[in-house]
């Protein structure tokens, strides 16, 4: 009796397996083109809504970009701002964007380089981590040859790129915790 349970069991384990293979090959193959991909047009048709600008002041803090001490980054402007504990804006630097784009919300610092090799070859310093997109690891970090170009769309890559003199004060300003808030 014994032997037929563990078949009559080996039989549905078999039987499940199966069904839960089949349901995943039927759900990879429905999945819509760019489901994965994290840019902002894919976050606007996802219903993120952007918060308002000040078209006079395009420099100008974005409204609804939290409160507090922060880093904020926008990805439709390109640009970063780093923002006191009492909402007064310190400093703020336009960016090249990384080939990777992070999902709008709040994250925290979470590592930090001195100096490294990016993800696409070049030496880098000030590296602020905060966000990983699909194993992709997203910073702020500046070129040591001081270069800010736009990297290749068709590499995987995280560096968010500012010029040294604006690296220098991320570096001091967004220390491991700090919050980053991304914005559309």
């Amino acid at each position: 009796m014994a032997s037929s349970s563990a078949g009559f069991v080996a039989g549905l384990t078999t039987a499940a397996l199966v069904t839960i293979g089949a349901l995943a090959h039927q759900a990879s193959v429905t999945v819509p083109p760019g489901l994965g991909r994290t840019h902002m047009s894919d976050a606007a048709a996802a219903g993120v809504s952007k918060a308002p600008r000040d078209r006079l002041h395009p420099d100008a803090l974005p409204a609804r970009s939290g409160k507090g001490e922060r880093v904020v980054y926008s990805l439709d402007d390109d640009r970063v701002w780093l923002v006191g504990a009492d909402n007064g804006v310190r400093h703020t630097f336009e960016v090249t964007p990384s080939a990777v784009d992070p999902l709008p919300g709040t994250y925290r610092v979470t590592s930090r380089s001195s100096r490294v090799t990016g993800s696409d070859g070049v030496p880098v310093e000030h590296v602020v981590r905060f966000a990983d997109v699909g194993g992709v690891v997203i910073g702020f970090s500046a070129a040591v040859d001081g270069s800010t170009a736009r990297p290749d769309p068709e590499e995987r890559t995280g560096g968010i790129r500012e010029t040294r003199a604006d690296g220098d004060a991320m570096w001091r300003f967004a220390t491991i915790g700090q919050q980053v808030v991304v914005v559309p």
